[in-house]
């Protein structure tokens, strides 16, 4: 199950209270799927809904000139329980300035700091590693998500000259490699795994990264009852390759579990199942699909809503609806046996057939 470490406290009201962004491209499309199986989840458990739609993305900019309004975050902060977002990202804005606005300023902004990447295989038959059954691929990448190299930090030094210097400056503070190395072994505890990994590459990277390294020597002391292990990014990667089953939870920096997460999503049939929670544990979080906003399909009704739902199954596991967000993954499950999907899974329907499809499993 794609459970979260942490489980949203309840507010005052029974209604969660979900905004919900569907951004730009295949996010428009995928996005309205994610919202009607959730209601369906909702409806089934006699769950209540408040959702509120906001309109920010590549129209919205392009109209006004508006990315993440001055009062968002405290807005968020104060009004809401979740966020569930689409991608963003459209060639009519060369530099996706609104993009980077909305994303990384909610993620730096309202502090989410764990990136939380399931991976997990649905099917044997969409995973490109020959006879490996379900069991075998199934783990979390959990990523520090506020700091390292997309800190921001960095600069130019005679730009569109022959000695342009660029420099880009890797952040890593004690606070957050700790927060996020004990988020990963709370993950663990709670999930019921016993095997974690902490990956980064302290034999080249010599401050930042032994940082890590001390950080998570002194925090596996409390978690005795975790089979902790530690291995550089490349043979990381290799391994994921050569025996996934091998691991349940991996934790590491920013850029590094950008990348190991993008892996793990090819082990499990592509970033169209991927989901993705951007979580501080009992705060508002933000739950998405991560397969980008993809401008070359948008439109024609192709992309796969399968992982914009299973964030919403993300989503419901942190408010509270364990078996909420169970009956959405199994309807996905079904789904791909039954070969209800779009074409980049085999199958011929639309991203809205399956949507449909899935409504229709999930309230039965």
């Amino acid at each position: 199950m794609l459970r979260s470490a942490a489980v949203m406290p309840e507010r005052s009201g029974s209604a969660k209270r979900i905004a919900v962004i569907p951004g730009d491209g295949v996010g428009r499309e995928v996005i309205p799927e994610a919202v009607k199986i959730l209601k369906a989840a909702a409806a089934k458990g006699q769950r209540e809904l408040a959702l509120s739609e906001f309109d920010w993305g590549a129209d919205r900019y392009l109209r006004d000139g508006t990315t993440l309004p001055a009062d968002a975050v405290e807005m968020f902060r104060r009004d809401f329980d979740a966020i569930l977002l689409g991608a963003l990202g459209d060639p009519r804005v060369p530099d996706n300035r609104h993009a980077a606005d909305i994303l990384l300023g909610l993620r730096f902004k309202l502090d989410l700091y764990a990136n939380q990447r399931p991976c997990v295989l649905f099917d044997p038959k969409l995973t490109p590693l020959k006879g490996r059954a379900e069991k075998e691929i199934n783990f979390c990448v959990i990523r520090e998500n506020t700091e390292g190299l997309y800190a921001g930090l960095g600069g130019f030094f005679k730009k569109g000259t022959a000695d342009e210097i660029a420099t880009q400056e890797d952040v890593n503070t004690r606070k957050g490699v700790e927060r996020i190395i004990r988020y990963a072994f709370e993950f663990a505890r709670r999930r019921g795994y016993r095997r974690l990994c902490m990956s980064d590459k302290s034999n080249a990277l010599t401050y930042g990264h032994n940082l890590w390294t001390r950080v998570f020597a002194e925090v596996r002391r409390e978690y005795t009852d975790i089979q902790a292990s530690h291995m550089y990014i490349d043979n990381l990667l290799l391994q994921m390759v050569r025996d996934p089953s091998q691991f349940q939870v991996m934790v590491t920096c920013n850029l590094f579990g950008d990348i190991a997460s993008d892996l793990g999503a090819g082990l499990i049939g592509g970033l169209g199942l991927a989901p993705s929670g951007n979580i501080h544990p009992g705060q508002v979080s933000l739950f998405e699909p991560v397969h980008g906003s993809a401008p070359d399909i948008a439109g024609k009704g192709i992309a796969n809503p399968m992982g914009a739902g299973l964030a919403a199954a993300m989503m419901c596991d942190y408010l509270g609806w364990a078996d909420e967000a169970k009956r959405i993954e199994h309807a996905v499950r079904a789904a791909i046996r039954e070969g209800e999907t779009t074409a980049d899974l085999g199958g011929s329907l639309t991203t809205r057939q399956v949507g449909d499809w899935l409504v229709a499993r999930v309230a039965s």
